[in-house]
């Protein structure tokens, strides 16, 4: 068991993570000084604060650094937190690029994106370092297709690392504790929305569980409406970050950590007595296992965040000082 599924999943999880990191850095770099002036000018209402939230994650590829960054500026006094309403609904549905790219099996080509972006990365210094730069351009757009390239990189990685993860499903099923698993989650699906919840508040990675789901699913390991219960739960466990960033600071920023766990956890329990509802529907427009886990995902954050958004207009949450 430790050399067909720890050791290849420790490595495969470490690639997967030191890529989302590498990819939301570079992103984040590119964004970072327009990112708390674009957050602060287009929060007025919710309904823009939810399309500013979503483009935003959708571009740092992490509705937790959203979170965080929203908790900071509420923390810092440069954002209240009625506007950070709408930023949290955002993040929840931006996030789901990030399962959807996961969705159309795009392993094979982590290898070439890899070499094509340590390529444009190579290109870049070479340039800087030749001082031939300054001739055809400004340095900012050197940095940009420098951290383009590392951003390209941190895709590939996740890529790898995701294949390895999935790699493991055929040893995982032959597992007792995977058979005793599917043995409780036959008698409640609940046991599906504990385990997501605990396992992403364990690794800090939604996605990561989420794609290691869609393994299963695609080799038939896994029920679909167990794997969609895992999803439910691994939106709840995501929230654990942005409460541990929350603990030292303002009562506000707290109040942004909870309204995000409010709106997970609550969704959940929402939607948890129409998983085969929500497995139907996602069926529609999937082309297979995984990418129907991909889109459950996509349409219950996306139904989640609409049917939150009209309590975000209500008097008590807008008139709120803080």
């Amino acid at each position: 068991m430790l050399h067909a599924i720890f050791l290849p999943m420790a490595i495969g999880f470490t690639i997967f993570i030191s890529g989302m990191k590498l990819m939301e850095l570079a992103l984040h770099r590119l964004a970072g000084p327009y990112l708390q002036q674009i957050l602060y000018r287009s929060t007025a209402t919710p309904i823009h604060g939810l399309a500013v939230g979503t483009a935003t994650t959708a571009f740092l590829q992490s509705s937790t650094a959203v979170t965080v960054i929203a908790i900071g500026l509420v923390n810092a006094g440069l954002l209240t937190f009625p506007r950070t309403l709408g930023i949290i609904l955002g993040s929840n549905i931006g996030t789901c690029l990030t399962t959807e790219l996961i969705g159309l099996s795009l392993n094979k080509l982590a290898a070439p994106l890899l070499l094509l972006s340590l390529a444009g990365w190579l290109i870049t210094v070479l340039l800087n370092e030749l001082g031939l730069w300054p001739k055809m351009g400004s340095f900012r757009l050197l940095e940009t297709l420098r951290s383009s390239a590392v951003a390209l990189g941190g895709f590939s990685l996740l890529l790898a690392g995701m294949a390895m993860m999935q790699a493991i499903g055929p040893a995982v099923q032959e597992s007792s504790l995977f058979h005793w698993f599917l043995d409780k989650s036959t008698s409640s699906l609940w046991w599906g929305l504990a385990a997501g919840a605990a396992l992403t508040a364990i690794v800090h990675s939604s996605a990561a569980v989420i794609g290691i789901i869609m393994g299963f699913a695609s080799i038939g390991a896994m029920p679909l409406e167990l794997g969609v219960a895992v999803v439910l739960g691994a939106n709840v466990g995501t929230c654990a970050t942005a409460l541990l960033a929350s603990f030292s600071g303002s009562r506000s920023g707290q109040y942004v950590a909870w309204s995000h766990t409010i709106l997970n956890a609550g969704g959940a329990l929402l939607f948890m007595p129409f998983l085969g509802e929500l497995a139907t529907a996602s069926g529609w427009l999937a082309h297979s296992p995984a990418s129907q886990i991909a889109h459950a995902q996509t349409i219950f954050n996306i139904l989640s965040s609409l049917i939150a958004l009209p309590f975000c207009y209500l008097p008590a949450f807008r008139k709120l000082p803080v």
